[in-house]
């Protein structure tokens, strides 16, 4: 396999239902994607059975930005960053899955409200990302700084 997606978050959690939206929605235009919810940890041994060349891991991140904006977070930013509230941090996943991809691009959305339902900001953006993964365009993003 040469791509796979791995979306990750709550879809009771307000933005952090982001990742379940991004998945739902690549998952009708044929894209390969793992809806991991808050367990990404759970789905390592799917990832080692596709084996794919490219991953993208999309969340929920607070970084500080305007709502919706989103942000290739660079390895070396996300061990400071306060990234979710899942099992173990992403920056451990990112580490054990890098000996089986080879190339991981994470990709971040920051959140308006992690309470309530999907803020239409953030669905906005996040359908201008699923465009984006389908068009294979990610080099439109800006990386955090």
């Amino acid at each position: 396999m040469e791509s796979l997606v791995m979306c990750i978050g709550n879809r009771d959690g307000g933005d952090d239902a982001v990742g379940p939206y991004i998945a739902d929605k690549l998952r009708e235009e044929g894209i390969n994607v793992l809806d991991c919810g808050i367990a990404p940890e759970n789905y390592t041994s799917v990832v080692k059975k596709h084996n794919p060349q490219n991953m993208i891991i999309v969340d929920a991140v607070d970084m500080d930005l305007q709502p919706g904006e989103m942000r290739i977070v660079p390895k070396e930013k996300i061990g400071v960053m306060h990234i979710s509230t899942h099992g173990i941090p992403i920056s451990v996943l990112i580490n054990y899955l890098e000996q089986y991809v080879k190339n991981i691009l994470f990709i971040g959305i920051q959140p308006k409200s992690m309470s309530g339902k999907l803020t239409d900001i953030v669905q906005r953006n996040a359908n201008y990302l699923i465009d984006l993964i389908i068009d294979k365009q990610l080099n439109q993003i800006k990386i955090l700084k």
